[in-house]
């Protein structure tokens, strides 16, 4: 069976995305969800009630607060879930969590506006960034329907990693999807550069078996290329890859405007390298 953790601190995209991740789930069959949580005690907290007792008591609440919605998505969507509770540092939890249940990927909600503030200042966006497992950020408005078209917007000049290709098309295959690769570059007419995108294409396709259709852009505003192809692909999930350099920063640092093209439209597959 495979495992999916969905991390959740209750608020409503948290619970929007855990709703996505179940229904998606349930019909694809043979997932099991873990529903991680993580909880701090504060500092004013424990210097003001430091005894162990208060300290259990709060555990045990925050335990019976998530125990009640794993039995809740499980009864509602009849999917195998299993609730993991835990403090301290987000990034050595999550860690911890994906090892130990040989986690495929994570699902996480997505602020509206995330993307319109600084993308390395909450959870989610730092998800996106550092996690060694592919994540799926879920908008708030966005519920599950079945994944038809996949845009993989990518830098084409950089070459694509196969391990990216072979997930790309192992959630392709899974939802028997249409998977286009999107390129969009500020230099495209210039024959040079075009060639070597076509060539670097060709390539992909002789040594892959991902099926897949090719298109390109010219354009210096790359997130509303994204956007626009988006709806003109009718794109049910946008697959990226969070390069530390490059086409990933020069998406996060572009300071005209900081939303994604998929901030509020449809869910974001992040798959690191």
């Amino acid at each position: 069976m495979n495992t999916i953790i969905v991390a959740t601190d209750y608020s409503p995209e948290a619970e929007n995305a855990m709703n996505y991740a179940a229904s998606a789930a349930a019909s694809i069959g043979n997932y099991e969800i873990i529903l991680f949580n993580l909880y701090k005690l504060s500092v004013h907290t424990l210097n003001a009630r430091s005894n162990s007792d208060f300290i259990s008591e709060t555990n045990a609440s925050h335990q019976r607060k998530l125990n009640k919605a794993s039995y809740q998505l499980e009864h509602a969507y009849g999917v195998k879930t299993t609730a993991y509770l835990a403090t301290g540092d987000f990034d050595d939890e999550i860690e911890k969590c994906i090892k130990q249940y040989d986690a495929m990927m994570v699902v996480v909600g997505m602020p509206k506006k995330s993307f319109e503030q600084d993308l390395m200042g909450n959870t989610t966006t730092k998800m996106l960034h550092m996690a060694k497992i592919p994540t799926l950020a879920v908008p708030l408005d966005v519920k599950y329907t079945p994944i038809k078209n996949i845009l993989f917007a990518c830098d084409i000049m950089r070459g694509v990693h196969k391990m990216i290709l072979r997930q790309v098309q192992a959630v392709a295959k899974l939802f028997h999807a249409e998977v286009e690769l999107f390129y969009v570059s500020e230099k495209l007419n210039e024959l040079s550069h075009q060639e070597k995108a076509d060539a670097a294409v060709q390539k992909l396709r002789k040594n892959n078996d991902l099926d897949f259709v090719y298109k390109n852009v010219e354009s210096s505003e790359i997130i509303e290329a994204i956007s626009a192809e988006i709806d003109e692909f009718h794109a049910d999930v946008l697959v990226m890859v969070p390069y530390k350099y490059g086409f990933w920063n020069s998406i996060v640092h572009r300071s005209k405007t900081r939303e994604m093209a998929s901030g509020n439209k449809i869910p974001l597959f992040s798959i690191p390298l």
